[in-house]
């Protein structure tokens, strides 16, 4: 079958394209014809073996796909690896069945960065009616699905931070109350501004380095920063455990991997997002789909910020 494998660690180039065995299902686990798979931020650095979690080669990239088994189920799941691939596997406690109505990329949307905005709020910032909530990235897949997520969940406001006029608009125009330039240089006081002169009580952040550190800064009392990514590739500054107290703030990490296998945390919030989004409550965003022949330009523009919403590879093409 076509697949795209990596037999050495290294940027977007090192993927290829090649023809190799198909996968064997077994017990517990679903075959899946790959009608589209998702390319997640994770995936690029997985490919340098950035990750937190190490990959070994050779190694096909991807974790999520969504197809037909061979029952004829229309099912979305997370794997491990293997999903850039015209087949894969899958546990079948990590499938769920699409309703009609939503796409296939809306629901590739919601299998990492749905699950993931939803538990970012809920789980780890633990949101209170009436906070206000800060939002990086918030034209990304993650990003779009958590600002219409605080809002639903009783964000008294929403700030977005996006690095183009184009994106800041798409996030105003998807319920934030105040969108600002993404640029790490006068962060602190951006965010502030836009939440009427005060400290802000919640602020995801997945950039790391100095976006990290404005955004620790400001901080309101007992405020919590969820940390879910590492995209600047730069690690944030020290932080000191007098400082957390001079402030009564909170830093929290999450990876999603934690919520798998917690039916509260992974298959419930899967269900009501897929829900949702059927209902037309919530809106996700599909950016390109590239022929799984070009998974490395759609990891080049991924980190490189050119992409807006859900990226999907067709492995038709």
């Amino acid at each position: 079958m076509r697949a795209i494998q990596i037999t050495e660690f290294g940027g977007p180039e090192v993927m290829q394209p090649a023809d190799v065995p198909e996968p064997v299902a077994q017990p517990g686990q679903l075959l899946i014809d790959v009608a589209a798979a998702g390319v997640n931020y994770a995936d690029t650095h997985s490919v340098e073996d950035s990750y937190l979690s190490s990959s070994s080669l050779p190694m096909i990239p991807g974790g999520e796909v969504v197809g037909r088994t061979a029952d004829g189920r229309r099912v979305v799941a997370l794997t491990a690896t293997g999903g850039y691939a015209e087949r894969a596997v899958a546990w079948a406690n990590m499938a769920h069945d699409v309703p009609e109505g939503v796409s296939d990329g809306a629901a590739l949307a919601l299998v990492v960065q749905g699950l993931t905005a939803w538990n970012l709020l809920r789980t780890a910032a633990r949101i209170t009616p009436g906070e206000s909530v800060v939002v990086h990235a918030a034209a990304g897949g993650t990003g779009s699905l958590a600002v219409q997520l605080a809002k639903r969940f009783g964000a008294g406001r929403v700030i977005a931070t996006a690095s183009s006029k184009e994106k800041r608009e798409l996030a105003l125009e998807l319920g934030a109350d105040a969108a600002v330039e993404a640029e790490a240089e006068g962060m602190k006081e951006r965010l502030i501004e836009a939440n009427n002169g005060a400290k802000v009580d919640i602020v995801l952040e997945m950039t790391g380095g100095p976006v990290f550190d404005a955004s620790l800064a400001a901080l309101a009392p007992f405020g919590r920063l969820v940390t879910y990514g590492m995209a600047s590739r730069t690690d944030p500054k020290p932080i000191a455990a007098a400082n957390l107290m001079a402030h009564s703030s909170a830093v929290v990490g999450f990876w999603l991997v934690h919520c798998v296998g917690r039916p509260a945390l992974h298959s419930e919030p899967m269900a009501e997002l897929l829900r949702m989004v059927a209902d037309g409550e919530l809106r996700t965003l599909t950016g390109e789909a590239y022929p799984l022949s070009e998974a490395a330009r759609a990891h080049e523009d991924l980190r490189a910020r050119r992409t807006t919403g859900k990226l999907i590879l067709d492995p038709s093409r």
